[in-house]
C-alpha cells in the first residue's frame, strides 16, 4: 500500500508538470503566431517587475515635465484694449477771468494735455472763452477735477462715452480685404494687353486705394480720439449785470424787426 501511494503521488506530480509544460508550449506557440519572425522572447517575472518600475518612473517624470512645460509656455492673453471715446462739456462762471485762464493753461500742461481750439468773446455784460481741451484718457477724471477748481458756479456738466472697439476692428478687417483685392487688380494690370484694359484696371485700383486711405484715416482718428479725451469748456466772468437787460431788445423792437423781415 505504501508503494502504491508513492507511485500515485509521483504520477500526479508528473501530470501537473506535463500540464504546466503544455500550457507553456501553447503560450509560446501563440506568441510565435503573433511574431512570425521568432525573435520574440517571453519576458521573465523579473523583467515584468523591472518594466513596471521603469514605467511608473517614466510616468512620474512625464507628469513633472508636463507641468513644467505648461508653466513655461506663454498662454495667449485676452485683448482687453478697449477703444472708448470720452467727451465732457462744462460751462462755468468764474470771478477772476485772467487768473482762471492762466491757471487753466498750467493745469492742462501738468496732465499732458493741450488746447486744441479756443474762441474768446466779450460784451458789456460778460467776457467769455470757449476751449476744446484734449487730455490723456487716463487723466480724464483728474482733468475734470482740476478744471472745475477755482470756479464760482457750474452751470452745466455733461459727460458721455462711446465704445468704438467694434468699429475699429471692422474697419481694419475691411481695409485688409481691400488690400488683397488691390493686389489682385495689380496682377491683372500686369496681364493687360491693350490700353483700354490698362485704364479700366487702373481705375479700379485708384478707387480701392481711396477706400483704403479713407479706412486708414478713420482708424487713426478713432485711435487718437480714444487715447485723448475731449473736454469742451466754456467759462465766463460777468462784467456788468445791468448790461444784460440793455442787450435784450424790447417786445416792440422784436415786432418791428420781424415785420421788416416778413415784408422783405
Amino acid at each position: 500500500m505504501l508503494l502504491l501511494c508513492l507511485f500515485t503521488a509521483c504520477e500526479n506530480r508528473n501530470g501537473k508538470s506535463f500540464a504546466a509544460n503544455d500550457m507553456t508550449a501553447v503560450k509560446q506557440e501563440e506568441e510565435k503566431k503573433q511574431d512570425p519572425s521568432g525573435m520574440f522572447t517571453p519576458p521573465s517575472p523579473q523583467d515584468e517587475e523591472g518594466y513596471q518600475q521603469n514605467r511608473t518612473s517614466a510616468d512620474t517624470v512625464f507628469q513633472k515635465d508636463k507641468k513644467q512645460i505648461s508653466k513655461t509656455i506663454p498662454r495667449p492673453e485676452t485683448d482687453w484694449d478697449k477703444k472708448i471715446i470720452k467727451t465732457a462739456s462744462l460751462n462755468a462762471e468764474v470771478k477772476d477771468y485772467n487768473g482762471y485762464y492762466s491757471s487753466l493753461r498750467e493745469k492742462v500742461r501738468s496732465i499732458g494735455g493741450y488746447v486744441a481750439q479756443e474762441e474768446q468773446s466779450q460784451t458789456e455784460y460778460k467776457i467769455e472763452n470757449s476751449l476744446t481741451v484734449k487730455v490723456p484718457v487716463d487723466q480724464f477724471d483728474e482733468a475734470l477735477t482740476l478744471l472745475t477748481t477755482g470756479t464760482s458756479m457750474i452751470n452745466e456738466r455733461k459727460i458721455t462715452s462711446s465704445d468704438v472697439t467694434t468699429e475699429v476692428i471692422d474697419t481694419k478687417s475691411r481695409m485688409e480685404a481691400k488690400k488683397q483685392v488691390r493686389e489682385r487688380y495689380i496682377d491683372l494690370l500686369k496681364q493687360a494687353k491693350n490700353m483700354p484694359e490698362i485704364l479700366d484696371v487702373q481705375s479700379e485700383i485708384n478707387g480701392i486705394q481711396e477706400e483704403i486711405e479713407s479706412a486708414a484715416g478713420r482708424i487713426s482718428y478713432l485711435n487718437h480720439a480714444s487715447v485723448f479725451s475731449t473736454i469742451n469748456l466754456t467759462f465766463y466772468q460777468v462784467l456788468d449785470v445791468a448790461a444784460k437787460e440793455k442787450q435784450e431788445p424790447s417786445f416792440w423792437t422784436k415786432t418791428a424787426h420781424s415785420f421788416k423781415i416778413g415784408w422783405a
